[in-house]
């Protein structure tokens, strides 16, 4: 199986020629975190066999939240966190799409424009709630930014889960949400193309194409309950925008990944130059910095009494919480060469130099 860092590391440079204008300090500097995962590093875990008393010391992971070796436990670490907020409800997924003609924009200007989608998009849920006849009340819900496609082009959008509900601070009711619909998707779309487009040219005063974009996509879907939801959106948050697992074939400076195609939902096989493909996913890479998720109401870190209670209200109401998987982290683990057996953590150390038994892997 091809990984992404090999193909990464074998057209550097003709990366570097081709795209030479359009490689940004992030980009650089994830480029430069992915060539050291796993090699030469400065500090080293350090691991001991009790049986025959063989020593190694492995190089770090990088940590880099591009890279598609690491952030596993990140993943784990956020899934578990969010799935404690779950509420034995059903949730919505709402998402708002950037228009084709917006894009460019936001590739310059990552960090404020990013800011804005977040900002605009989460104004215009909590209203719609407070006018909804059916809400009228405090609503929760968690953003989540995706900037590629399934074909990992450049299409930035906005992922929110809602609970199908909300609650009334005055009477201390949790309010059910009891169809499947939540609010209406063209008069989403009607108000976040209003209200973005004032906040490019009013606040951030940025020079928008003429005339405005005409197209603008806002979903609003009813998914059941929360945690697939959740699975789904952590697919890609830490760990790069494709697994080497997608990646199928790298033969003669030509890369194939398989994605699965949003309207057939069948397996698709992409293929491209290894340089096209390098830029492919790079091009996603983050602002340092940058909050790609986004709590907001009673999802929000400092709700957890609140939160608490509504789940407590819930279940006396007969409500059954849902019994969810433990996310576990995935623990390391290094076999010795000799013996084959499980091999002891002993620390993560500076890196010194081996003699005589001591090997550096």
């Amino acid at each position: 199986m091809s990984q992404f860092i090999d193909i990464l590391r074998q057209h550097l440079a003709d990366f570097r020629r081709r795209y030479a204008h359009q490689i940004t300090p992030e980009i650089q500097d994830a480029i430069h975190a992915m060539l050291s995962c796993r090699c030469n590093t400065a500090r080293v875990s350090c691991w001991d066999c009790q049986t025959c008393e063989q020593q190694l010391e492995f190089p770090l992971s990088c940590g880099h939240r591009s890279c598609p070796q690491c952030q596993h436990g990140t993943t784990c670490d956020w899934l578990s966190k969010q799935q404690a907020k779950l509420l034995p409800v059903n949730y919505f997924m709402v998402t708002f799409t950037l228009p084709f003609e917006l894009r460019a924009i936001a590739k310059s200007q990552p960090e404020p424009f990013y800011h804005a989608m977040f900002t605009v998009a989460a104004s215009v849920l909590k209203d719609f709630a407070a006018r909804s006849p059916k809400l009228s009340g405090d609503i929760g819900f968690t953003g989540v930014l995706h900037t590629h496609s399934r074909r990992r082009d450049y299409h930035p959008h906005l992922h929110f889960i809602i609970p199908a509900g909300c609650y009334h601070s005055g009477k201390r009711q949790w309010r059910k949400c009891k169809t499947h619909y939540l609010f209406n998707a063209f008069n989403l779309a009607k108000v976040w193309r209003a209200r973005l487009l004032a906040y490019l040219s009013d606040t951030l005063q940025l020079k928008l194409p003429h005339p405005s974009p005409s197209k603008w996509v806002v979903d609003c879907q009813f998914v059941g309950k929360g945690a697939p939801a959740l699975q789904y959106l952590s697919r890609y948050l830490y760990r790069g925008v494709l697994p080497d697992s997608s990646i199928c074939r790298h033969v003669d400076n030509q890369v194939s990944f398989t994605y699965q195609d949003s309207q057939t939902r069948c397996q698709q096989v992409r293929s491209l130059p290894a340089v096209e493909f390098l830029w492919l996913i790079l091009q996603h890479v983050l602002p340092k910095g940058l909050r790609r998720v986004r709590d907001y109401g009673l999802l929000r870190g400092n709700a957890k009494t609140l939160r608490q209670q509504i789940q407590l209200m819930l279940a006396v109401a007969g409500a059954t919480l849902p019994v969810l998987p433990e996310v576990k982290r995935a623990l390391a683990v290094r076999y010795c060469p000799c013996c084959h057996q499980a091999m002891h953590f002993m620390g993560v150390h500076m890196r010194h130099r081996p003699t005589g038994a001591s090997i550096i892997a």
